[in-house]
C-alpha cells in the first residue's frame, strides 16, 4: 500500500483479483486478517508513480490572503453586515 493516509500504508497485501469499477481498476485484497478490502490500483505500488508537487511561497501567500478575506466576509455576514 502506498496511499499515505490509508491504515495499511506500507504493508504488503495479497491481491486476490482485480476488477473494473467506475472507469478505474480496483484490487480486491486480503488485509492479512482474513478480511477483504477493495482498493484503487492508484493507491498501490502497481499504480502510476506519485508526482511530487510543490507549492510556491507566492501561491501560499495568495491563498492566505484569500482565506483571510473569506473569514472577514463570513464574520461580517454573521454580524449582519452584508456588503
Amino acid at each position: 500500500m502506498t496511499h499515505p493516509f490509508h491504515p495499511l500504508a506500507g504493508h504488503r497485501v495479497e491481491v486476490l483479483y482485480s476488477m473494473k469499477r467506475g472507469g478505474g481498476r480496483m484490487f480486491v485484497v486480503d488485509t492479512g486478517t482474513g478480511a477483504r478490502m477493495t482498493l484503487p490500483v492508484a493507491w498501490t505500488d502497481r499504480g502510476p508513480a506519485a508526482e511530487e508537487v510543490r507549492i510556491s511561497q507566492e501561491s501560499l501567500v495568495e491563498l492566505r490572503a484569500l482565506l483571510d478575506a473569506l473569514a472577514i466576509r463570513c464574520a461580517d455576514h454573521r454580524q449582519g453586515r452584508d456588503s
